[in-house]
């Protein structure tokens, strides 16, 4: 009788940490970066953390050896300051975990462990609670965020230039996003377009119009954002989605800023000059969306570029990244100025999940729109396709439909639909 209540005890999942550790992996750039296992007594859970090229100078610090490239203080922060403070925290309650590696770190950026310390286990964390729970990830992040679940809208990477290409194009990104019934349906659209794309440039450009940029995407020998901006629309309409497809913008406008003037595409414009050329291509082109369309520190330019797409009742989404970086208090700054109505979210900006969380959720109060973004140094780890989910985000960008990193993050989503679909009973 002892045995089988001994037997019984010991069955049970406790949510506790029996081991905790990092290692070093390489990133989709092949820089180092940190993973995180995390083991219980019911699983052993695994999380890795990606690196941006383009970033913010309000992000949380991204720590790194004195080489500017290896993580072994990271690795060492996780095994021998974090890992015993957390010993005996219940992984089941991701907030005062998160609240317990941010009082740990004692610094607003993370600059003491490093939000690649702290993200890595925060993530982990996620994924053991969610198990302990017997809750899918993308659930488990719906409920300890109060948040109704809900599948983004894909935004395929089609053309890259900036810090991400190699080649004379200023902006950074430029991607394409179809709204249909289905995330499936959206995906199957925008890699028809991506594929069209790719005979168009072959055509024209031959080996030239093949190269790929850090993301996935292609690089083509183009001039200048009107040639990038009418090859995408090209591919869109030789598929037959002109009107169902929509373009969006990652301008990145702090990669080609320089005291004080943007030198964009050859050329040296003031904000009212920048503004003038996004005006005229949301006339030319199905543009929806601009991403960072000027530097983080220039609140006249995005003043002018809200006020003009107000007043000429442009329905365009002026997306806030370097300016927010996923931080509450950028957030506010932004809607105290008016100076967009969307951002991305991206985890590692912040550091820890309850975080992120909190920022969607600032945003949603706010009525903004939701972008959930990977970064351009990937890992395989597909933890913001569930995250998108989780926080009802409106749309995901997770590069192209060529590397396995970003693929993992669009697999996850379409397996996540079916998931979705079973749970709803349809």
């Amino acid at each position: 009788m002892d045995n089988l209540k001994i037997k019984k005890i010991s069955a049970r999942p406790r949510s506790k940490i029996s081991l905790l550790r990092g290692r070093e992996i390489l990133d989709s750039k092949g820089m180092p970066t940190v993973e995180v296992e995390l083991e219980t007594d019911f699983g052993k859970f695994l999380a890795s953390v990606p690196s941006g090229v383009s970033t913010g100078k309000y992000e949380a610090v991204e720590l790194r050896d004195e080489d500017g490239r290896g993580v072994k203080k990271v690795i060492e922060n996780i095994e021998k300051i974090i890992a015993p403070s957390l010993k005996q925290e219940d992984l089941s309650d991701q907030k005062r975990v998160d609240e317990a590696l941010i009082q740990l770190d004692g610094t607003k950026n993370k600059s003491r462990l490093g939000a690649n310390a702290v993200l890595g286990v925060s993530i982990a964390t996620a994924r053991a609670g969610a198990k302990a729970k017997k809750f899918p990830l993308w659930k488990w992040i719906s409920k300890i965020a109060g948040i109704k679940p809900a599948l983004p809208r894909p935004c395929i990477l089609l053309l890259e230039g900036g810090l991400h290409g190699k080649g004379k194009l200023s902006l950074q990104e430029i991607m394409v996003a179809c709204k249909t019934k289905s995330f499936r349906e959206s995906f199957d659209r925008e890699k028809k377009v991506f594929s069209a794309l790719g005979k168009i440039l072959k055509k024209r450009y031959g080996q030239l119009g093949s190269k790929q940029g850090m993301e996935g995407a292609f690089i083509p020998p183009v001039k200048n954002a009107k040639e990038a901006l009418s090859l995408a629309k090209e591919a869109i309409e030789k598929v037959g989605f002109l009107g169902k497809a929509e373009i969006i913008i990652d301008a990145a406008a702090n990669s080609f800023f320089k005291k004080g003037k943007y030198h964009f595409d050859g050329s040296i414009l003031n904000s009212k000059d920048l503004l003038s050329f996004y005006l005229e291509i949301f006339q030319q082109y199905p543009i929806t969306a601009i991403e960072d369309p000027f530097a983080e520190e220039d609140v006249k330019g995005w003043k002018f570029l809200r006020s003009k797409v107000k007043n000429l009742k442009l329905k365009i989404l002026v997306v806030g990244d370097d300016l927010t970086v996923t931080n509450p208090e950028r957030i506010k700054f932004a809607h105290q100025r008016k100076i967009c109505n969307a951002l991305i979210i991206k985890p590692n900006q912040i550091g820890t999940i309850s975080e992120a969380i909190a920022a969607a959720k600032l945003a949603k109060l706010y009525g903004w729109k939701i972008i959930v973004s990977h970064r351009s140094g990937e890992t395989k780890d597909d933890f913001i396709a569930d995250f998108a989910v989780g926080i009802g985000s409106n749309f995901i960008k997770a590069g192209a439909p060529t590397q396995k990193e970003r693929m993992a993050k669009y697999n996850r989503l379409l397996a996540i639909e079916k998931e979705l679909v079973d749970s709803l009973g349809k």
